[in-house]
């Protein structure tokens, strides 16, 4: 039997490659692999100067796009065009490949964090003096997921200050420093990065997991933590240079592992609070002299969104079954009250205000077109509002009378609806870029500007008049799609996600 020279060659190259992914059943891909993408994407696959190429790290990328972009490449990055190097058989085939789970679960340990430390500018080497005139409490961060930059606004005069490249998929919304000085952003890959808005300059960066879901700030701004889905971590961070100080592996009693869906900070408690994917259990985690201290609370089912009364005395969470929240009293643990909450509510973008002398909150959902407003004393659902479709994002201001929502998905995703937060009525719906995703709003820190994203990548940041609901300007950039206001963020502004 003769066995031709190109497929001994093919066979020997495919004993190099890592042990991860040897078990593929396509080794003449997994050379095509390590030939065009390894260099960039890692041999395992985990990422280096571009993306980890990891299913579960893909997710917001479908399998086409994914084609598209070996095929064609990507605009303003590094990442070529293979249509001229490779066919679209091996370029399908690549595409395929990705999305494979490795044979060997990767690992990412104190080992891979340490080395992974970049700290170009450590703390105290910059200057302390800003070096733009602007209101540095009313600055806008706006994420441009098109092709992975942040623009600086000035939230005066609505114009752009600095436009930076960040990390790929940005995911959680930035974190500020307490002073606004300073902000974290988390990747989808697991990079945390530090960025100083006095200097415009990256002062330090690592890579707390291979997928992480969010980041989240002291209080104090002593510390940054990282909640991962792969591994099942949460890794605590100096917030000065972003050393590493611990890895909390995340199990329960029996030693079942989980995935942390995410981390906020609870800044009445000075403490941090984790929502598990895979245990029936919320964490909250004190930090003294350095030292993370775990208190575990368990839940009658899994939790997957968080929500917070002002004082965070209650912690109210979106069951699995996408039927019901829970609400957890902090102090104690205990679950006080079930509220209805049909279509799966998207809690983490949910907002309070002031309603005839009582607090309510308001939610959209995923899965039905409704918004829930919930009287926080009693905790039922005092009205559902019915919307045009299922809802990502809701906003207002303490200052506004006004909350958005928009109709993220389906049919009317082009639409936003204004609510009175008095009359609990939608009393306008705007339809900006008809064909367009329209998204997000962030208001000014005074209520009175608001921003809307047209998710597109020949997209832009829409300017209103939080009062009149009148456009006034347009600002053009690549499929925007949040923005956070510094003193929104830092100040726990009512009508804001936290």
């Amino acid at each position: 039997m003769m066995i031709r020279k190109d497929t001994l060659l093919l066979l020997a190259t495919s004993l190099l490659l890592p042990a991860s992914l040897q078990a593929s059943t396509d080794p003449e891909t997994e050379v095509l692999y390590q030939q065009h993408c390894a260099s960039c994407h890692g041999s395992d696959r985990l990422g280096g100067m571009g993306p980890a190429l990891l299913p579960d790290n893909l997710s917001r990328l479908k399998m086409p796009q994914a084609e598209d972009a070996i095929r064609n490449g990507r605009p303003a990055t590094q990442m070529p065009a293979y249509a001229d190097i490779l066919d679209s058989e091996s370029i399908t085939a690549l595409a395929e490949y990705i999305y494979r789970p490795p044979a060997n679960t990767p690992t990412w340990g104190k080992a891979e964090i340490l080395d992974s430390h970049l700290l170009p500018h450590p703390q105290g080497s910059l200057p302390d003096e800003p070096a733009y005139e602007a209101d540095l409490m009313n600055l806008f961060l706006v994420v441009e997921i098109g092709d992975h930059h942040v623009t600086l606004l000035d939230g005066d005069r609505m114009e752009p200050i600095h436009r930076f490249p960040s990390r790929y998929a940005l995911h959680g919304g930035p974190k500020y420093s307490p002073d606004g000085r300073y902000v974290y952003f988390g990747s989808r890959d697991g990079w945390i990065t530090k960025y100083d808005l006095y200097n415009l300059e990256v002062t330090a960066e690592v890579r707390a997991g291979i997928n992480m879901r969010n980041i989240a700030v002291s209080a104090d701004g002593n510390y940054v933590m990282a909640a991962n889905y792969l591994p099942h971590t949460l890794v605590l961070f100096d917030a000065d240079n972003l050393e590493l100080m611990d890895i909390i592996p995340v199990e329960n009693d029996a030693g079942d592992s989980s995935r942390v869906s995410a981390v906020y900070a609870a800044p009445p408690r000075d403490s941090f609070i984790a929502a598990l994917k895979d245990i029936p259990e919320a964490w909250e985690i004190t930090v003294e002299e350095g030292k993370p201290n775990v208190r575990r609370m368990q839940t009658d089912t899994w939790l997957d969104d968080f929500f917070f009364d002002p004082g965070y005395d209650h912690l109210i969470g979106a069951a699995r079954d996408g039927k019901h929240g829970l609400v957890i009293n902090l102090d104690t643990g205990k679950t006080v009250a079930d509220l209805p909450l049909p279509g799966m509510p998207h809690l983490g973008s949910g907002i309070t205000w002031e309603y005839q002398g009582k607090r309510v909150m308001a939610t959209p959902h995923f899965r039905t077109g409704a918004v829930s407003i919930i009287d926080m004393d009693n905790w039922e659902v005092i009205k559902t509002l019915e919307t045009e479709g299922p809802g990502f994002f809701m906003r207002s201001h303490e200052n506004s009378r006004y909350a958005w929502v928009d109709v993220f998905f389906g049919p009317n995703k082009d639409k936003v609806h204004v609510i009175d937060k008095q009359t609990l009525e939608i009393v306008k719906t705007l339809q900006p870029a008809p064909g367009k995703v329209a998204a997000h709003v962030e208001f000014d820190r005074y209520g009175e500007k608001l921003l809307l994203s047209i998710w597109d990548n020949d997209g832009a940041v829409i300017v209103y008049d939080a009062d009149t609901l009148k456009e006034e300007k347009r600002i053009p950039m690549n499929k925007p799609s949040g923005k956070y206001n510094v003193w929104n963020k830092i100040n726990y502004e009512e009508g804001t996600s936290h």
